[in-house]
């Protein structure tokens, strides 16, 4: 990062400003996010640990669940911890760490999103084809998956992210916001950065709508539609937000700072700390996991549950 600093004019560091207009509540906003911090990191540790220790729970569904609850607790603790500092006043970082922080949070975006197109397919495998899911979904087709989705999550935003770290930075360095988000840092270079604009739009563009690509029928729509209602309601709280923060300002639409910042913190704690309740707590399979690990009481498994990966 040494080279990149070196390209800089004058600036070697950020001021994450945090959320403009709301200085006067900084130990309220503290708290609030702290508090989401150790739900989401509690949720997620739970069931990767549940996961890990039960047995009962090595099936597909699971597999692709616990790298999701893998990626939450990556995700928020990019983001948290810096935030919390803003909160108390520590609102600087240095140029270096401000672009790895950059690359991380696209990263780890990204590959939830591939991630969360994978579910969909082995949901629509499961609910289109059951039949054949045993065979379709088996250990070797989830690892090869769960490779795929995490060595592309962390390639795609390689080549952005470093071209972006050459731009020059002579003007301001106050980002307004609570961490380093790309379209807000790239819009201090003293140049012109359409064309980033653009490869950073035509980028969410392509991930975002490949979890759509696996509901291609009339009848698997109706069917995906009708029995997994809450995984599509997820994904809708996850994307759009994302995609609104990252297509607006590529395709030239101004966002006011409280707009953009709002959207961009939904998109990315909200979800992370929702996830363990919808995809994971609410199964009886997980319910039976607590109660034999916590409470040492035997459960019976619901007859409906997948077969174990073979």
């Amino acid at each position: 990062m040494e080279s990149m600093n070196n390209l800089t004019d004058s600036i070697t560091n950020f001021i994450l400003i945090g959320f403009p207009g709301l200085q006067d509540y900084k130990i309220i906003l503290f708290g609030f996010f702290l508090a989401m911090f150790l739900v989401t990191c509690s949720g997620n540790l739970c069931i990767l640990g549940l996961v890990i220790l039960d047995q009962r729970l090595h099936t597909p569904m699971y597999f692709f669940l616990w790298n999701l609850s893998l990626l939450d607790v990556l995700m928020v603790t990019a983001i948290t911890p810096k935030m919390l500092a803003v909160f108390l006043e520590h609102n600087t970082i240095s140029f270096a760490a401000c672009f790895v922080q950059m690359y991380m949070i696209i990263s780890f975006g990204a590959t939830e999103i591939l991630l969360v197109a994978a579910m969909a397919y082995d949901r629509y495998v499961a609910v289109v084809k059951p039949l054949h899911y045993n065979v379709i979904i088996n250990l070797k087709t989830c690892i090869v998956i769960a490779a795929t989705v995490w060595m592309l999550g962390f390639l795609m935003p390689l080549i952005p992210v470093t071209l972006a770290s050459y731009l020059p930075f002579c003007g301001s360095n106050e980002i307004m916001h609570c961490f380093c988000d790309y379209p807000t840092v790239i819009s201090l270079a003293c140049t012109d950065v359409s064309s980033h604009a653009i490869g950073s739009l035509c980028l969410a563009l392509i991930v975002v709508y490949v979890p759509f690509i696996f509901i291609s029928s009339v009848e698997g729509k109706r069917k995906v539609f009708s029995t997994c209602l809450t995984h599509l309601l997820v994904v809708g709280l996850f994307y759009c937000p994302l995609l609104l923060s990252y297509v607006l300002p590529g395709a030239g639409v101004k966002l006011s700072t409280e707009a953009y910042n709002t959207m961009v913190i939904v998109g990315n704690i909200i979800p992370p700390m929702l996830n363990p309740l919808i995809y994971s707590f609410r199964n009886k399979e997980i319910k039976n996991s607590i109660y034999k690990l916590f409470m040492g009481k035997r459960t019976i498994r619901s007859p409906n549950s997948q077969a174990n990966l073979k």
